[in-house]
């Protein structure tokens, strides 16, 4: 139980750090409102999902050794990320109470969550130390909900925070579509320089 409540100390400290999910989390909210805000947090958590499956199956070492197709979907992740963040900042003044949310932001979310490999590899050498290592298929399932559960809520919390700004930001729309698009660029580039070193 202790290991329990340490990863989730662990994770909501790793989830108070801002990286390119966050920013892409803050853009869409900021943007869309706080249902594009969670449709977006739901989608990096199923592509976080996605990844610790892989790292509890064991499959670390064979997506290590795919970098190089991870690669080529993390840099198609990277451009979309900058060209929407250009398209966004040039974007003319809108009325954001007009703006809804579009469904297909889930799924370009998870799709940039999951082709993250250095998240990939983060995941494969955090989660085991919340393991002992005769741990049982029914607690490497507990550890990895638990620390899905605390990134969901604590990306939902960027996600209403973000949205709860949008008001304010709506007056000085112009300087909404800069900030969001400065956060989707600045997505892009937190996932180009997550590039392991080989």
């Amino acid at each position: 139980m202790q290991s329990l409540i340490a990863l989730a100390i662990a994770t909501a400290v790793l989830v108070a750090l801002p990286g390119p999910n966050v920013a892409l989390i803050v853009a869409n909210s900021l943007r869309s409102g706080f249902r594009a805000g969670a449709m977006t947090v739901l989608g990096t958590t199923l592509g976080v999902a996605m990844q610790l499956v892989l790292v509890v199956a064991g499959l670390a070492a064979i997506i290590e050794l795919a970098t190089d197709v991870l690669s080529w979907i993390k840099w198609a992740g990277v451009a979309y990320l900058v060209w929407l963040g250009v398209r966004t900042w040039r974007r003319p003044v809108t009325d954001l109470a007009g703006v809804e949310a579009q469904p297909v932001v889930f799924w370009r979310a998870c799709l940039i969550a999951a082709s993250n490999p250095k998240a990939l590899l983060f995941n494969a050498a955090f989660l085991p130390q919340f393991l002992g290592i005769d741990a049982s298929a029914v607690q490497a399932l507990l550890v990895g909900t638990v620390f899905l559960v605390v990134l969901l809520a604590g990306d939902m919390l960027w996600a209403l925070f973000a949205s709860a700004a949008r008001p304010m930001l709506g007056r000085l729309s112009r300087l909404q579509n800069r900030l969001s698009g400065s956060l989707f660029i600045a997505a892009g580039v937190g996932l180009a320089i997550s590039r392991r070193n080989f």
